[in-house]
């Protein structure tokens, strides 16, 4: 990048991503320190929901990137460089992962977020202990400490590979001019989407899934991936508007790309839509106490009186799905840049309360309760702040750093012209 003024705005951007970054993950930190000392799994639920909204983002821009190279898709070229530098917030997500993994190592209740890592843990309702649980000792062989580290490690290790390969290749390309480079990439991508696909659903499964792990659900993984697309599209919108407003994409990022993004926000919101209603279907029919008990808390506390969740349960269905998707049928919004905007924030914010809902709920174990448990109810925690905020500072730093070490734009992509002119 040769642009002076463009170079002293993204420093600038950077720099002060990375001091809110700073602070913000310090004060996670702190709340993570506490948690562990006082074995409250509260505060190491902030942390991991933090991480769960920038990995989801990041793991969406690389879904994207891959599907645009297996279908060819030439009207994203432009927006496919912005996605290269989000890519690079993927090391930085795994160095800030790597506290949770920690906790069974380093604790007194290795337990204390995921209950199956603490073999002597009381289950919720009773006395019974985690290693005479007959459902764990099936589990046993998959959910350890020491194996469920290293599917981590596996994991962000084909996160950072399909990154690092996809992002190196295309800046090659702005040197050399090579399309042997997109060919590889597309290569590459036909592959990388199942790897991908893999890692992402083992992950959602391991991260998420197992907090509750008596729970079964075959279409977990497939709500993961449908969030991620639709954070990542809701985020690059807001990205992209914003370079084209004050930064190095005026003129470039135009009304169709807006338009197609757009359009691309509003099937993710009918998939995800359709994903969350089959899997609460599915096992809503089949009425299994080992399916059910995951809905059911949250809804109530077991007396059947609703809880704070039932009230959260609501306001996905109207608006994580209805208001979006009758907003995105109308063509004004995917056009007018402070409709689709609006559009775009309100999903990410209710991105971050499907993950609440996703991952705070839990049995939590009190034997002065008349059941013996009482549910983790909802509730926003400075820490929760904190966390969302610092480690997003940091992905930005991370995105800002990117975008100083190669062009705005992929200017000898062969696509490049097709990508400026794209129109609708």
């Amino acid at each position: 990048m040769d642009n002076q003024e463009d170079i002293k705005k993204i420093n600038s951007v950077g720099l002060f991503a990375l001091i809110i970054g700073a602070i913000g993950v310090s004060v996670a930190g702190f709340g993570f320190y506490q948690g562990l000392t006082s074995e409250d799994a509260r505060p190491l639920l902030s942390w991991l929901i933090g991480i769960a909204f920038w990995l989801s983002i990041a793991l969406g821009v690389l879904f994207l990137t891959q599907i645009w190279y297996v279908f060819h898709a030439r009207w994203p070229t432009i927006i496919r460089r912005q996605c290269e530098h989000c890519f690079s917030a993927l090391p930085w997500l795994f160095l800030l992962f790597l506290p949770l993994l920690l906790i069974p190592f380093v604790s007194d209740n290795p337990g204390i977020l995921w209950k199956w890592m603490d073999g002597t843990n009381l289950l919720p309702g009773g006395h019974e202990l985690v290693q005479d649980d007959p459902l764990y000792n099936w589990k046993a062989a998959y959910l350890n400490p020491t194996f469920f580290a290293i599917r981590a490690f596996l994991y962000f290790g084909v996160f950072i590979a399909l990154a690092y390969f996809l992002k190196k290749w295309s800046f090659d390309t702005d040197q050399t001019g090579s399309v042997e480079n997109i060919h590889k990439a597309r290569r590459l991508s036909s592959v990388g989407l199942f790897l991908l696909a893999t890692a992402s659903t083992l992950a959602a499964i391991d991260w998420f899934k197992s907090l509750e792990y008596h729970w079964f659900s075959t279409m977990y993984g497939v709500w993961f991936f449908a969030g991620c697309m639709r954070a990542a599209l809701s985020a690059l919108l807001i990205y992209c508007v914003i370079l084209s407003t004050k930064g190095y994409l005026k003129g470039v990022f135009n009304q169709a790309h807006r338009y197609d993004l757009g359009c691309m926000m509003l099937a993710f919101t009918i998939f995800w839509a359709y994903i969350s209603f089959s899997q609460y279907f599915l096992i809503y029919n089949a009425n299994i106490p080992e399916e059910t008990f995951w809905y059911n808390i949250r809804e109530h506390n077991g007396d059947g009186v609703h809880n704070s969740w039932w009230i959260i349960s609501m306001l996905l269905i109207f608006g994580h799905f209805l208001i979006p998707f009758l907003l995105l049928l109308w063509y004004k919004t995917k056009v007018v840049i402070w409709k689709s905007i609006g559009v775009a924030v309100w999903i990410l914010l209710f991105h971050i309360i499907d993950l609440y809902w996703n991952i705070i709920p839990g049995k939590v174990v009190d034997l002065d309760a008349s059941n013996g448990y009482y549910i983790r109810q909802f509730s926003v925690e400075v820490f929760d702040i904190a966390a969302i905020v610092g480690i997003g500072g940091i992905c930005i730093w991370a995105v800002c750093s990117s975008m100083l070490k190669a062009e705005p734009i992929p200017i000898k992509d062969p696509n490049i012209l097709k990508s400026l002119n794209h129109s609708e």
